[in-house]
């Protein structure tokens, strides 16, 4: 059963240490970044990838679509973006192997930031995010996600944000930070609708 991680923690964002490599096979190249209106289909892969995964992984305490390709409406970007919670990231041995035998690839691994560990799929583009329990980042993602679903002014205007934030970056990090005070922004008003702030 996936725990929630106290309201305190889920306000603070931790940055992780800046020294750390997160990269295992090197920086990813330079590409186009797409923003594509809503697929249905973005929906219909997450279900099959969510029913691999689960019949894969032992001991996975949570899978989540979450993301800009889980907003009915929202335009996005189009690699499914899904949070698979397990007891341990660290464990790499526990679920790595059985996820490379579909198809993913160990990209990231932050372990100064929530022990983050992203493997990736290219056919289709899934960006597979890993956490532990009761981790904050987690929580952050279904808030938001939720919240954009249920808030069609907020789901307007980061669309906004992401079509100025795509042209002329030729990379996800740089695509993230242009449209990183929007999402701060909204983030501010899920925490004070629920009284957290």
């Amino acid at each position: 059963m996936e725990r929630w991680p106290t309201d305190a923690s889920i306000v603070s964002f931790e940055e992780g240490n800046p020294d750390e490599n997160p990269w295992i096979n090197g920086k990813p190249q330079k590409e186009e970044i797409k923003v594509e209106t809503y697929n249905p289909r973005w929906a219909e892969q997450y279900e099959i990838r969510k029913a691999e995964i689960n019949a894969a992984v032992p001991g996975r305490l949570g899978i989540e679509h979450v993301g800009s390709t889980a907003v009915p409406g929202l335009p996005a970007k189009p690699v499914i973006d899904i949070d698979l919670i397990v007891p341990d990231p660290e464990l790499e041995g526990e679920y790595v192997p059985v996820l490379q035998g579909l198809g993913y690839e160990l990209t990231i691994r932050e372990r100064s930031w929530y022990q983050h560990r992203m493997l990736r799929r290219e056919e289709p583009r899934v960006n597979l995010h890993v956490f532990g329990p009761a981790c904050p980042e987690h929580a952050r993602h279904i808030l938001f996600r939720d919240w954009l679903r249920e808030q069609p002014a907020d789901r307007k205007r980061y669309a906004e944000a992401k079509m100025l934030a795509k042209d002329g970056v030729t990379t996800a990090h740089d695509y993230n930070r242009r449209k990183q005070d929007v999402v701060l922004d909204i983030y501010q008003e899920i925490f004070k609708s629920r009284g957290w702030i």
